[in-house]
């Protein structure tokens, strides 16, 4: 199984594998048989398992000079990282079994603990400050959203194993168009990648740490991934287990209602936004509240106070997963965070340059559009969910109910207009317009576009 397994690089899901030893020996294992075999080759340290649960993804590792590494190269470590790094890469039969502790967080201080030291977190706010910072928040990340989106979508979802190209994600963002021969599990992963972001990145009010906004990243995150759908959004109830460590999170519902709480409680009192991102970025895997998909919710989850203070935001391009993933198991296994502290630093260095250099590549937002930003989506929206189309006529209607100002009357039908002629698959999801929606709305109006919008 192992030799199948490292056919693949890029790593390889139970049901691949099931199917690849099916096809190569001509049995098809219970599957209760497999995740057994594969448990073992984990603790063995023959395979490496990132993820969680079903969508848990296995990689073989490579030896040199007799220790096990894997396949991606480490972004530049601390010396107290890499001694998180050695910790956590003994054999797991070496590693002392841990559970959660609850005092760690307990013991936290907003403003007096610091996971980031004073001169790491001015030094990401030189690099992350951007021309937006007086304006509404979410600015800057709308500004750049088109690229965000499919950044984000596609190296996020990397990190669980998704072996769609940055391509493969903007040809599915953009124009709906799956990877061929590709798993679709890994379409729906980064397609509720984009929506989550749009939920993060949109002015709709409320969004912070809050439950309101942390159920509804993690529901939207794990939409159709989840055995029970019921558990989309859901704290758990129930035992969880995380391959290839030796940490086991609790199983006392109590606990986690009560740490959940507590993690978003000290989120909102952490003065500043770096430490925040990071601070949810370790408590959130490590509570495990949810019954899948918590390291996708705490990446997403640290983008929102960076956003909402107009900094450049972090897209994970370019992080190795294994210096992520290792990063993790530092947090749960040791309670130390210097190992993904330099994952994290490392991460917005690029991140920060590549979103600094499309910002200033951009023109200078038209004062209307900024101006009439929500008064324009409602245009937008309701005339694609009522089926209407995209007639001058109808858009002033729409615009004279929702009260534009009359001075600019004129200017708001115009560029609702413009973007009703203009949108896609892409663009329909910025007005939370569904799929559905815009294909039929699309198809009954799209080839009248040019007449009608006379």
């Amino acid at each position: 199984m192992e030799e199948l397994i490292r056919k693949d690089s890029s790593g390889m899901g139970r049901r691949l594998i099931s199917e690849a030893y099916a096809n190569e020996y001509g049995v098809t294992l219970a599957s209760r048989t497999l995740q057994r075999r594969l448990e073992e080759l984990v603790v063995q340290d023959k395979v490496v398992a990132q993820g969680e649960g079903p969508s848990t993804i296995y990689r073989a590792r490579r030896e040199e000079g007799g220790v096990a590494r894997s396949e991606e190269d480490y972004p530049p470590l601390s010396a107290s990282g890499k001694k998180l790094r050695d910790l956590v890469r003994r054999p797991l039969a070496n590693r002392t079994p841990v559970g959660y502790e609850r005092n760690w967080l307990l013991d936290y201080r907003p403003g007096r603990t610091w996971y980031l030291p004073k001169t790491l977190r001015e030094n990401l706010h030189a690099l992350g400050r951007t021309p937006d910072g007086d304006r509404e928040a979410g600015t800057f990340a709308r500004d750049i959203l088109s690229r965000l989106l499919i950044d984000l979508s596609w190296a996020s979802s990397r990190l669980e194993g998704n072996t769609y190209t940055r391509l493969d994600t903007q040809n599915l963002i953009e124009f709906g168009q799956r990877a061929a021969g590709k798993d679709a599990l890994e379409a729906q992963m980064i397609l509720n990648h984009k929506a989550a972001i749009e939920l993060i990145t949109s002015a709709a009010e409320g969004v912070g740490f809050n439950r309101r906004t942390l159920l509804g990243l993690h529901a939207t995150l794990s939409e159709n991934l989840l055995g029970d759908a019921r558990d989309e959004g859901r704290l758990r109830e129930r035992p969880v287990n995380i391959a290839g460590t030796s940490y086991t999170p609790t199983a006392i519902p109590q606990v986690i209602q009560e740490c959940f709480d507590r993690i978003m409680e000290i989120a909102r009192a952490i003065p500043d936004p770096f430490e925040a991102s990071f601070f949810v970025m370790v408590h959130l895997p490590y509570l495990q509240p949810f019954a899948d998909v918590n390291k996708r919710t705490s990446r997403l989850a640290a983008n929102i106070p960076l956003i909402l203070g107009n900094l450049c935001p972090l897209s994970f391009v370019d992080v190795p997963g294994p210096a992520y993933l290792e990063g993790t198991l530092a947090v749960y296994e040791e309670r130390k965070t210097e190992l993904l502290r330099d994952v994290y630093e490392y991460a917005y260095r690029r991140s920060s340059a590549q979103y600094r250099v499309i910002r200033e590549s951009l023109p200078e937002p038209d004062p209307i559009r900024l101006k009439y930003r929500s008064q324009i989506a409602d245009i937008v929206s309701n005339m694609v969910t009522l089926m209407q189309p995209p007639q001058e006529k109808l858009v002033r209607e729409r615009a004279i109910e929702i009260r534009v100002p009359a001075e600019d009357l004129d200017a708001v039908a115009e560029r609702a207009l413009n973007q009703l002629v203009n949108l896609n698959i892409g663009s329909a999801g910025r007005y939370r317009i569904r799929p559905s929606e815009f294909d039929a709305w699309s198809r009954q109006f799209r080839t009248k576009t040019t007449e009608t919008s006379s």
